[in-house]
C-alpha cells in the first residue's frame, strides 16, 4: 500500500512512543518567542584559462519578526514539556515575537481548532482532533450519507493555509505529506510523527518468575494470564478511567483477527463482513475476556497519564497501549525492564506479527492568521532537522523526516516489526451519518462490563450489526 513506503526509509531507525492522552487539567501557557536574522550566500565560479576560481557572495538580511504567535495544543505531559522548552529556544533567536500557547484537552480540540479558526483567533495549531489521526476518514466511493470530515471542512471553508510552497516541507517525507497533510494536490499540514498502537507491553520479569514466555498467540496470552494470576499478580492494566485507553488497548486484538484494516471496512460497507457473522463473533468473545477477566480490579480508577507508572510498579505483566506511553514508562521507573510486541489476538502466530499503527498529530498554519508571517517562522523553526529530532527524543513518535535517528528500549523491541507495519481501522472508518450509536466495532470492547452495560457478546454483536444496517444503502 502507499502508505507504507515510508517504511523502507525509517527501517535503520528505532523508534518510542506518544501520542493524544488526555489530561485533567487544560489551561494556557504563554511564552514569548524573537525573532532571528540570517543570511543567504550566492556564489558563482568562474572556471576559465588560467585554473583560477572566483567568487562573488550577496548576503541579504531576512525581516525581523515581531508582535505575537497564538498556538493551540493538546495537553500531552511530554509533549507540553517539548513545546515549553521549543518556544523558549524560539524566544531567545526572535526577540520580538511574543508566543501564547493555548493547552486544550485532546477531547475539546476539535471545538477549539474550529471556534479558534472562525474566530481568527490563532496562528498555529497542532492538529490532534479526536482521534487525533492527521487526515483519517477520506471518503471512499463506496460510501454514502457520510460527513466530510473535519480536516476537509476546514480546508474547503479556506481556513487552513496551504503549505505547498514553504520550502520547510522539504524536511519531511514526501509520503507522508501526501498520505496524511495533502488535499486535492496541495499540502495543508504537516504530519509531526507516526505511531504505533496495536501492541503492549510486557513485564519479562514477572512472566519468568511464574514460568511463562511472552505469548505469540491468543492461547498462550490466556495462559501467561491466568498463571500470573494464581501468582496473587495483575494480568494486564491501562487508564481504564479515561475510558478511551480500553479500546486503543485492544486495537491488536482486532487486527489479529483482520489484518487487512481496509478491507474490513470496505466488508462491513458492502455486506462481505458482519460484526454478527460466525468469524466476528469471536472478536466480541475475546473482547469480553480482554475487558472483563485480563484487565485488572480497579482498572476504572486508573487515567491514562497514571496507568505507565502502575504497570512500572513491577506486578502487572502487561500494559496493551500505544507506543507514545513509552516515554512516561521510562520516566516512572527508569530501571523497570520491559519489552513492546503485537498484540497476540489470534490463534495463528503468524496473524500476531502487525503492528497497527496512524499518522498523529500535525501542523497547520491558519489562512487568516493575524501574524501569519511570524507563525510560518514558528513551524519553519518546528521543522529544522535538529529541532525536530529534539521533538522525536521527547515525544516518541515514528519520524516523518527521513533524517531522524532513534535509540530506545522500545525502538530495539519493534525495529524488526516493522516491515509489518500498518496502517489501522480507524483511519479508514467512516460510518453512515444514520447508524445506531454501537454500530462501530472498534470501540467494542469499551462495551462489556465494567465498563459499560453489556455482558453477553452475541447480543451485542447483534445490536452492532443491527445499528450499523441502520444507515447503509
Amino acid at each position: 500500500m502507499r502508505k507504507l513506503r515510508w517504511l523502507a526509509i525509517i527501517m535503520a531507525f528505532a523508534l518510542i512512543a506518544a501520542a493524544c492522552g488526555d489530561d485533567d487539567d487544560a489551561g494556557g501557557t504563554t511564552t514569548t518567542a524573537a525573532a532571528t536574522t540570517t543570511t543567504a550566500a550566492a556564489t558563482t565560479t568562474t572556471e576559465g584559462t588560467t585554473g583560477t576560481t572566483a567568487a562573488a557572495t550577496t548576503t541579504t538580511a531576512a525581516p525581523t519578526l515581531s508582535g505575537t504567535v497564538k498556538v493551540l495544543v493538546h495537553q500531552n505531559p511530554p509533549f507540553i514539556g517539548y513545546m515549553e522548552g521549543f518556544n523558549e529556544r524560539f524566544q531567545g533567536a526572535n526577540p520580538g515575537v511574543k508566543v501564547e500557547m493555548e493547552i486544550v484537552n485532546a477531547s475539546d480540540m476539535a471545538t477549539a481548532i474550529q471556534t479558534r479558526l472562525t474566530a481568527g483567533e490563532v496562528d498555529v495549531i497542532d492538529y490532534c482532533a479526536a482521534p487525533c489521526a492527521s487526515f483519517s476518514g477520506a471518503i471512499q466511493p463506496y460510501m454514502s450519507d457520510v460527513n466530510k470530515p473535519l480536516w476537509q471542512q476546514l480546508i474547503e471553508a479556506g481556513l487552513v493555509a496551504d503549505l505547498s510552497n514553504e520550502s520547510f516541507i522539504s524536511n519531511y517525507d514526501p509520503t507522508a505529506l501526501a498520505d496524511a497533510g495533502s488535499f486535492n494536490g496541495s499540502v495543508y499540514a504537516i504530519p509531526a510523527g507516526r505511531v504505533t498502537y496495536g501492541g503492549m507491553f510486557v513485564n519479562q520479569d514477572l512472566l519468568a518468575s511464574v514460568g511463562q514466555s511472552t505469548p505469540t498467540t491468543w492461547g498462550e496470552l490466556v495462559a501467561a494470564c491466568d498463571a500470573v494470576k494464581a501468582a496473587g499478580q495483575s494480568c494486564m492494566t491501562l487508564g481504564g478511567g479515561d475510558g478511551w485507553p480500553v479500546f486503543v488497548g485492544s486495537y491488536g486484538l482486532l487486527g489479529a483477527l483482520y489484518p487487512d484494516q481496509e478491507a474490513l471496512v470496505e466488508g462491513l460497507w458492502t455486506g462481505n463482513v458482519k460484526w454478527n457473522d460466525d468469524s466476528t463473533l469471536e472478536l466480541w468473545r475475546r473482547y469480553q475476556v480482554y475487558a472483563s477477566q485480563m484487565l485488572e480490579s480497579g482498572v476504572t480508577g486508573i487515567s491514562h497519564d497514571a496507568a505507565p507508572a502502575r504497570f512500572a510498579a513491577g506486578d502487572v505483566a502487561f500494559f496493551p497501549t500505544g507506543m507514545w506511553q513509552a516515554p512516561a514508562l521510562e520516566d516512572a521507573a527508569p530501571g523497570f525492564s520491559w519489552t513492546y510486541v503485537p498484540f497476540p489476538g489470534s490463534d495463528n502466530a503468524a496473524d500476531n506479527q502487525y503492528l497497527f499503527g496512524k499518522y498523529d498529530m500535525s501542523w497547520m498554519v491558519a489562512e487568516e492568521a493575524p501574524n501569519k508571517e511570524a507563525a510560518l517562522a514558528y513551524l519553519a523553526a518546528l521543522s529544522d532537522p535538529a529541532e525536530y529530532q529534539m521533538y522525536i527524543d521527547a515525544v516518541g513518535f515514528l519520524p516523518t523526516q527521513p533524517t531522524a535517528q532513534l535509540n530506545s528500549t522500545l525502538g530495539a523491541a519493534v525495529a524488526p516489526l516493522l516491515d509489518n507495519y500498518r496502517i489501522g481501522f480507524e483511519q479508514y472508518v467512516v460510518l453512515p451519518t444514520s447508524v445506531g450509536q454501537w454500530a462501530n466495532g472498534l470501540l467494542g470492547a469499551s462495551w462489556f462490563a465494567p465498563f459499560n452495560e453489556w455482558t453477553d457478546p452475541v447480543a451485542l454483536a447483534n445490536q452492532a450489526q443491527a445499528d450499523l444496517e441502520a444507515g447503509l444503502p
